[in-house]
Formats: C-alpha cells, sequence, structure tokens
C-alpha cells in the first residue's frame, strides 16, 4: 500500500514538473489582428471669478473636440483626425468686452505596406484642411512620401488582461490561460465594431460577451457555462468601464506637400514634411508616446518652417481613475517677423462618472517666448470630458 501511494505521488510530481510554466502575459505578446479603434471626447472647463480690483466679473469658458479613428489591416492603415477648440472670456476690467477664438481641423492618413503584414516600407498619402478665428484663409494641403514602421493598437490585450484578472480573483475561472488563450481573446475584443455592425448597437454585446465566453472554454479555464456573477462581472470590465488607448511600435515618415493655401496667405506652394511616432506601454497600466513632426515650404523666397514634439504620458491609477501628462514643444520659424517658442506642460486627472462621462481636473503651465506678450501662463481647470465613442 505505501509502494503505491509513493508511486502515485512520484506520477504526480512528475507531470506538475512536466507542464509548461505559464508566464505572465504582458501587451508585448499581443499578436495583431485586423482592428479598428476610435477615441472621439468632447471637454469642457469654465472659469468664473471677480477678485477685488476687478470692475467686472471676469470668465473663461473652453470647449475641446478630438476624434481619432483607425482602421488597421495587415495591407494598411488608416487614420482619420479631427480636433477643434472653441474659447470665450472676457478680463475683469472696466469695459473690457467678450472675446471669442476658435480652431479647428480635419486630416486623413493612409499607410499602404508593400508587404502586408509587415514592420517595413510602406508609401503614405494625406490631406488636411484647416480654419481658424484669426485668419480668412484655410490652410489646405496634401502630401505623398515613404516610410517604414508599424504601430499596433494593443489595446484589446489591455483589455483581455484585465477581464481575466478580475474572473480569476473572483474564483469564476481556474487560472489564467496561456498566450495563446489570451491572444485568442484579445482577437475578438478587437472586433467590437463588427459585432456592432452586424447585431446592432443594442444587441451586440451578448453575442460579444458569449463569444469571449467560449474562447475562455477554448482556453481551458472554464468548466461548463460562466455563471451569473461572472457574466455581471466581464460586463462590468468590457462595457462599463473604459480603458485609455494603449499602442506599440514606432513609424519613421518623409514626403513632398503640396500647400494649397495657409495662413500666412500663400498659396500653391511645394513643401517638405517629416514625422515620427514611438509608443511603447510600460506595463499594464502606463502608456508613453512621443510624437514629432516637421514641416517646411520648399520656397526660395519663403524661409519658414514649423516644429511640433508632444511626450506623453498616462498611467491608469485605478480602475476608474486616469492621470494623463503631456509636454508639448512647438516652434515656428516665421518667414516674416519673430520665431516663436511655445512650451506647455499639462497634468490631467480623469475620474469616471459613467462609462462615457469624466470629471476631469487639469493643471496647465505655458510659457511662450517670440511675441510681444511673452511669459509663463499657469492655470488650474475643472471640467467634464464626454465620451462620444
Amino acid at each position: 500500500m505505501k509502494q503505491n501511494s509513493l508511486k502515485l505521488a512520484i506520477m504526480l510530481a512528475t507531470s506538475v514538473v512536466a507542464l509548461p510554466a505559464l508566464a505572465d502575459v504582458t501587451l508585448y505578446d499581443y499578436t495583431e489582428a485586423t482592428s479598428a479603434y476610435e477615441d472621439a471626447y468632447l471637454s469642457g472647463s469654465a472659469n468664473i471669478s471677480r477678485n477685488r480690483n476687478d470692475a467686472q466679473t471676469a470668465y473663461d469658458m473652453k470647449l475641446d473636440l478630438r476624434l481619432d479613428k483607425v482602421l488597421s489591416s495587415p495591407n494598411r492603415d488608416t487614420t482619420f483626425k479631427v480636433d477643434g477648440s472653441g474659447l470665450v472670456s472676457r478680463s475683469g476690467t472696466s469695459g473690457a468686452k467678450s472675446t471669442d477664438s476658435y480652431t479647428v481641423g480635419l486630416s486623413a492618413t493612409m499607410d499602404n505596406y508593400f508587404t502586408p503584414g509587415s514592420k517595413g516600407a510602406f508609401w503614405f498619402g494625406n490631406g488636411s484642411v484647416r480654419a481658424n478665428s484669426s485668419s480668412n484663409d484655410l490652410e489646405t494641403k496634401l502630401g505623398l512620401g515613404l516610410g517604414y514602421g508599424r504601430v499596433v493598437n494593443v489595446t484589446p490585450m489591455a483589455k483581455a488582461i484585465r477581464l481575466v484578472d478580475s474572473l480569476v480573483a473572483q474564483g469564476s475561472i481556474s487560472r489564467k490561460p496561456s498566450k495563446a488563450g489570451y491572444n485568442q481573446i484579445a482577437n475578438i475584443i478587437a472586433k467590437e465594431a463588427e459585432y456592432a455592425s452586424k447585431y446592432g448597437r443594442k444587441v451586440y454585446q451578448q453575442h460579444w460577451l458569449s463569444d469571449i465566453e467560449s474562447a475562455l472554454k477554448g482556453a481551458g479555464v472554464v468548466s461548463g457555462n460562466l455563471n451569473a456573477a461572472a457574466v455581471l462581472e466581464a460586463r462590468r470590465v468590457m462595457v462599463d468601464e473604459r480603458i485609455s488607448t494603449r499602442k506599440l511600435g514606432w513609424k519613421v515618415r518623409a514626403g513632398l506637400s503640396y500647400i494649397g493655401t495657409n495662413f500666412d496667405g500663400l498659396t500653391n506652394k511645394p513643401g517638405l514634411e517629416l514625422g515620427a511616432e514611438y509608443h511603447k506601454p510600460l506595463n499594464n497600466r502606463t502608456q508613453f508616446s512621443n510624437v514629432a513632426v516637421a514641416t517646411a515650404i520648399l520656397d526660395n523666397a519663403t524661409d519658414a518652417y514649423n516644429l511640433t514634439n508632444k511626450m506623453s504620458l498616462t498611467h491608469e491609477i485605478d480602475d476608474r481613475i486616469d492621470w494623463e501628462n503631456s509636454w508639448t514643444l512647438d516652434y515656428n520659424k516665421a518667414d516674416k517677423g519673430s520665431d516663436v517658442t511655445t512650451n506647455t506642460l499639462s497634468s490631467t486627472f480623469l475620474y469616471q462618472l459613467t462609462n462615457s462621462l469624466d470629471y476631469s481636473v487639469t493643471a496647465n503651465v505655458s510659457n511662450t517666448n517670440g511675441t510681444a506678450n511673452d511669459g509663463t501662463d499657469r492655470s488650474l481647470l475643472m471640467g467634464i470630458r464626454y465620451r462620444l465613442k
């Protein structure tokens, strides 16, 4: 009897040792599928004050719109962007009148890879239209050039990791799946827009979550069906909570552009465009990004160019709290007049009130050099951000 028990113990130990060790899955393990993602936000803030030396109430009311939509496939990446801002303000000085300003822009870029599915060379085409309240002219531009690299949307893997962690903590699944299992789940998560298109916005979630459950079964971590508590937890994580976009990879590009018109009154000018971007999730909750763009007008009679670099770090403190930080450098070499350099530091805490509404607190420090009104401005704003998509 003792010999049989000893043999059984040895067999169990040997089988456990023989099992492959499941390393922790990270965002770097995501195998990209054809996917689409969309970030669309409408933000508003207001500041109303009357200091003891003010003759009247001062106010600043600001509205910002941002839309980023990216469609990814092995053959190409297509990006649509819409951004706009409006400001209405009045100082506390006696007799000061209300002033308003706005800027709005639309752009589209298509990166077409020479080798589908690769992270190598591509050719691109883009176009943009911009308008602002200080100019009667639109800024219109078309571009064509070459690039190298690829940026992958790894948000579906971030959601898959969060879902599995929640279900393991709840005790609804026995263990975490393999990397292949995580990728199967993430690939279904990435197709949310397809499910919404196929089944309709009202009922697609039940089909989407059902297929995610099937992927968990296929990964061998669920015996039978998920219970009611697990289904509710899956819906809370996948539907009720939002997660900021996670990206991985880099791209560089160079091309020629045609400037139809610009805000300085120039028309029908050739231009040069250089760009680079780098994105890296530092962990499952922290995203680092840096995007740089340089543009110049190719004309012997014109000596002007612009360089913009935006560096950002987003950290998810809690499932409902995000901390977004950015540093934007803008250098404008003017053909006539002074060169202007602007550095802006911004730090924002976002608290999720619902899956589409955030309460925000933002601290800004902006320094401008090269204008008649050089100096540093500081502000602390509280507002609301509404997620359109």
